[in-house]
């Protein structure tokens, strides 16, 4: 078992493309309590995907690290309770 989960990112800023270090995975819309439902997706071989939810592009960086954005500050990080 890996010892990190999926990385999640949110765009409460309301980007229209954000870059990501990895291809796989969650959006979470926006910052709680105005997220959508947490999605997993998967790019592919396509190096990029549409969030169905939120219609955010995210473009895959491989430059970036895999809680890195561009723009900065779009990795979702949950609260512990």
């Amino acid at each position: 078992m890996a010892g990190y989960g999926t990385p999640h990112f949110q765009n409460s800023a309301g980007h229209d493309v954000i870059e990501i270090g990895v291809a796989e995975f969650m959006c979470v819309g926006a910052h709680p309590p105005y997220d959508h439902p947490h999605v997993y997706l998967d790019m592919g071989d396509e190096g990029e995907k549409v969030c169905p939810y939120c219609s955010t592009l995210y473009r895959y960086n491989p430059a970036l690290k895999r809680d890195e954005t561009l723009p900065a500050g779009c990795a979702y990080h949950d609260k512990a309770a």
